[in-house]
């Protein structure tokens, strides 16, 4: 029973910020998720997809206002849903603006993360942009060549990322490496456990 409720995320955090269209109730309670019968046996589909929440199913609550929301906690201002003015229409239509002003509240708080990880210095933000452009224009002429850029580019990272992630292992707490990061304590062990091939499950 997957669940079909449409989230966000950027290239660098990833799940550790993914974020979506939240719901409350008229008690200011989160809905649980509906369930619509398919009508094949067993088959259930499952939705918290901020637009079933408009009272037109059995058993589905109606939305009483939208939030921005995200996998680390934090929530956005509340938009009320004006059912008055919606004059029948369903929720995805009556509440549009307010589901995409959900939307940039989720990328203001994102680059309020990104603002607070550790700065590159510039010599390597140009760098990396440098070579990312390089191996672009490669991809056009030769894409096997990018290919093995890539590769190489791989390996030299886990080289690279060995010693640093162990460095940053003794030098920084968890709550530290999240932040510096812009990822969760748990996604920031884990890539240091991962950079530095150490097991995270061991003290």
């Amino acid at each position: 029973m997957a669940d079909d409720r449409e989230t966000w995320t950027t290239e660098e955090f990833g799940t550790s910020h993914e974020g979506w269209v939240g719901v409350l109730l008229d008690d200011g309670t989160v809905p649980q998720p509906a369930m619509f019968d398919t009508g094949s046996g067993a088959d259930v589909h499952l939705s918290s997809h901020w637009s079933v929440y408009d009272g037109h199913f059995a058993h589905v609550p109606r939305a009483a206002a939208l939030r921005g929301v995200c996998s680390c906690g934090w929530a956005g201002p509340e938009y009320p849903v004006d059912w008055a003015a919606a004059a029948g229409q369903d929720l995805e239509d009556a509440a549009g603006d307010q589901a995409e002003a959900c939307c940039d509240d989720w990328d203001g708080h994102t680059a309020a993360v990104e603002a607070a990880t550790i700065p590159l210095p510039e010599t390597v933000t140009a760098l990396l942009e440098q070579l990312e452009a390089e191996i672009g224009k490669l991809g056009t002429s030769s894409p096997l060549a990018a290919v093995r850029a890539v590769r190489r580019l791989e390996a030299t990272g886990r080289q690279a990322g060995y010693w640093a992630a162990r460095s940053a292992r003794h030098d920084a707490t968890p709550q530290q490496a999240a932040t510096a990061l812009g990822l969760t304590e748990d996604t920031a062990r884990r890539e240091l456990a991962r950079l530095g091939r150490w097991n995270r499950y061991q003290p």
